[in-house]
């Protein structure tokens, strides 16, 4: 479901340390079954070429679903999910499949507050000053900047 927001999509890039260093650093250490305080490596079909391309997330465990939010905004995985529908979660040798549903704007604040709770001390800064004592209203304003899916593991 795309966003209900007339607002322009929001967009972080990431810059050439963080794609060429970090995230390369983070899923090799996945794919031989080291996460990073609990990362994983998203695999998801590229929307326009039909390969399948690989990003390191922050999988969050809430209100009994594991969900993926975007902190860096409308990247190109959350394009790729929506039209995909669903992918994979890589950690070592094991993948889980999954389907996925985007999370409706208005239900993403408290699931934001949880994910900046979790995964703050790495992605806070890609949410221009919200933190655990942001309010729903601050949290409401962000969300549609910030895509969340919910995923259904098929496996």
């Amino acid at each position: 479901m795309p966003t209900t927001s007339d607002a322009p999509a929001h967009v972080r890039t990431p810059g050439w340390l963080t794609r060429n260093v970090l995230n390369r650093a983070i899923a090799w250490l996945s794919r031989r079954g080291i996460a990073v305080a609990g990362s994983r490596v998203l695999v998801v079909e590229g929307r326009s070429t039909g390969q399948w391309r690989r990003t390191p997330v922050n999988p969050l465990r809430y209100a009994g679903a594991d969900h993926l939010v975007a902190a860096r905004g409308h990247v190109q995985w959350t394009h790729n999910m929506r039209a995909a529908g669903g992918g994979l979660l890589e950690h070592g040798r094991r993948a889980r499949s999954f389907t996925a549903v985007e999370v409706p704007e208005e239900e993403r604040p408290e699931i934001l507050r949880a994910y900046l709770r979790r995964w703050g001390w790495e992605v806070g800064a890609f949410f221009d000053g919200l933190g655990l004592d942001s309010s729903t209203e601050e949290l409401r304003a962000a969300a549609a900047r910030h895509p969340v899916f919910r995923l259904t593991y098929t496996d």
